[in-house]
């Protein structure tokens, strides 16, 4: 995927994403087990949330033989809101699921399955004309931006970080999002997990009160506010962020090495996860020296039994959304480079992978 493909995309608010490929339109599904999702079986589905996700899943959609995925960009929260809601076959989500999530989706009549996908950085992204290279933060300087304490770019906080970068006094504007977000929930779980003020003061969570700052909606909103204003700092997925051609801050992690958000970085933050029986895994300031201290995962949320869950697209969209989650998996986790992404670590993609095998319709195992 080109750059210039992923801009198209995330400029938008609803992400048509199916792109039905070429060839039999037979609607028998494959039983084969196929890793690769190469069955012509035919149909729809439709999943909403993570706008961090969406560049990914435009492209997984577009590898799928006859399936079309109908994909709509509205925040993690919202997303979990539509599966409980019944108004998509899928949600996506980048923090696990809260208790009380679970058991929302599980009244649909099915217990609640959330299936890490894949990783991302979520950027420090800055607009500041004459400062061309990356700036070094840490977590504190970070934090007291967001809580409106540092605000000018020549703060004695970011000089001490940045000594012989000639920092200019152009005022910080703080941008952030205004809907609920798991970008938001990864960016507020490391400044809470490194600062106590800004923990105790805003905490974390897909929604929180921010007491600076402008809010913009998805990461597409903030990446735009980003670029318009001079001066300007948002946090947004590194996909988002080289879309916009944005100058991104090298932070601080646990072992105190300053490490810029890439590919190679992200997948080292999740190496040692600790994984839960419901797969919830979290990556928040993980250890590491090569270790990138913003990465977030993210998942494909869905009720066990889709069928006994009353999906909305019945038995072929079950059918459907096993067949996209198990190329996702597969023969997806090898292109998520080209659109900026991290593939699971092998440990957790195991588990994913028998968690997706183990979906069912009416009782039975759905497979690929």
């Amino acid at each position: 995927m080109t750059k210039t493909k992923i801009g198209a995309l995330v400029g938008a608010v609803l992400l048509a994403l199916g792109l039905a490929a070429c060839g039999s339109s037979s609607s028998t599904s494959s039983s084969s087990g196929s890793t690769t999702s190469s069955s012509s079986s035919s149909g729809t589905i439709s999943g909403a949330g993570s706008t961090f996700a969406a560049p990914v899943y435009e492209q997984w959609a577009s590898a799928q033989s006859g399936l079309t995925v109908n994909y709509q960009a509205v925040g993690s929260g919202a997303g979990i809101t539509s599966l409980e809601a019944k108004t998509v076959d899928f949600g996506a989500s980048d923090p696990p699921l809260k208790p009380e999530d679970e058991t929302a989706i599980a009244k649909n009549g099915s217990p609640a399955v959330q299936i890490p996908m894949f990783l991302g950085a979520i950027t420090v992204s800055y607009n500041l004309p004459g400062v061309q290279t990356g700036l070094k933060l840490d977590g504190k300087t970070i934090a007291d931006i967001y809580l409106g304490k540092v605000k000018t770019w020549d703060d004695a906080e970011i000089k001490a970080l940045n000594p012989g970068v000639s920092l200019p006094s152009t005022a910080i504007t703080v941008v952030h999002r205004s809907d609920s977000s798991g970008t938001t929930s990864g960016f507020t779980a490391f400044l809470a997990t490194v600062d106590p003020e800004f923990k105790s003061k805003v905490g974390e969570g897909k929604d929180v009160q921010w007491p600076t700052g402008t809010g913009a909606k998805g990461n597409a909103g903030v990446a735009g506010a980003v670029q318009q204003t001079a001066g300007a700092v948002g946090y947004v997925e590194q996909a988002y962020a080289l879309q916009h051609k944005f100058t991104f801050a090298s932070v601080k992690n646990k072992a105190g090495q300053f490490v810029a958000p890439n590919l190679a970085s992200a997948t080292a933050a999740a190496q040692g996860v600790k994984v839960p029986a419901n797969l919830g895994i979290k990556i928040s300031n993980p250890g590491g020296a090569a270790s990138y201290p913003i990465t977030s995962q993210t998942f494909i949320i869905v009720n066990k039994d889709l069928c006994k869950a009353g999906t909305p697209g019945g038995e072929a969209a079950a059918k459907g959304v096993v067949k996209f989650i198990t190329y996702g998996l597969n023969a997806g986790q090898s292109i998520l480079s080209q659109a900026d992404y991290a593939g699971l670590p092998a440990s957790i993609l195991a588990k994913s992978k028998t968690a997706a095998a183990e979906l069912e319709c009416n009782g039975s195992p759905i497979g690929a």
